[in-house]
């Protein structure tokens, strides 16, 4: 006799490990900030999500929905601006009471160019801006309502190309980006504890989502070279990396601040 498969929850459990806190998470409308949402509120947490495109917030609103969840999305806000960052974080804290996370998956794709190639005005200003501008800006206006709230955590992305460089693609701007957010954050973390507030990284390998499709990262011979360096053999999907901040969201790592989590399936190991 055979059984049927188990169905997927369909209703956001009464408990979980983030049971009444309030999430932030910027870029919510796809990728990692899609994953990281749709995982918290899956987790119990109420989660304001924000993105720069109205049409993919209203996505990461339907998935929520399909699945019995509520996520709050609203697009479209822009996070290298600066009073739309202070309207995300003050129009939360004023609907919810307090903020407990940040989470700032939200990034403008990189310009891919070598050193000697990169346009400054084009191509390096503008990665900056969509990797540190776009991590500190919601920090700095979230950073009173979670002092406010008694503390909480704070959780940024960085990558593995913090740490090397690649052959792949000309990465010298995204490099210097993504090792820029380890330094905040280990900044943050000093200026946080007094506060109760905790700042720590993820550094994601290779992970499909739309962004990294449309850089093409995902087919021919770009494909197999990403794969032949990953021990695990496969790339990230979203809920991996989500499941990490989940940890760090949560009172599980309540004396844990200043590190920086690899979750790139072992390619930081070879």
């Amino acid at each position: 006799m055979t059984t049927a498969p188990h169905p997927e929850p369909t209703q956001a459990p009464a408990t979980g490990r983030l049971a009444g806190k309030v999430a932030l998470v910027t870029g919510a409308g796809a990728g990692i900030g899609q994953g990281c949402a749709l995982l918290f509120a899956e987790q119990g947490a109420t989660v304001v999500g924000c993105d720069i495109d109205p049409a993919a917030a209203e996505r990461t609103r339907g998935i929520a929905a399909e699945r019995g969840l509520t996520v709050e999305v609203t697009g479209s806000l822009d996070m290298t601006d600066p009073g739309d960052a202070r309207r995300f974080a003050d129009e939360a804290y004023a609907r919810h009471g307090r903020i407990d996370a940040l989470v700032t998956a939200g990034a403008i794709a990189p310009h891919m160019a070598s050193a000697a190639d990169m346009d400054y005005h084009q191509e390096w200003t503008p990665t900056m801006r969509g990797e540190v501008d776009v991590v500190f800006l919601p920090v700095q206006a979230a950073w009173p309502h979670l002092k406010a709230s008694g503390g909480g955590s704070v959780v940024n992305f960085a990558s593995v190309n913090a740490f090397r460089g690649s052959g792949n693609f000309g990465m010298v701007a995204h490099c210097a980006g993504k090792a820029a957010v380890l330094g905040l954050t280990r900044q943050l973390a000093v200026e946080g504890g007094p506060f109760g507030i905790r700042a720590n990284t993820i550094s994601p390998g290779m992970v499909r989502t739309p962004a990294t499709e449309s850089a093409g990262a995902h087919e021919g011979a770009t494909q197999r070279a990403l794969l032949d360096r990953i021990p695990l053999g496969r790339v990230g999907r979203p809920e991996d990396i989500a499941w990490c901040a989940v940890y760090l969201v949560s009172e599980e790592s309540a004396w844990v601040t200043g590190g920086n989590f690899p979750v790139d399936g072992g390619v930081l190991a070879k």
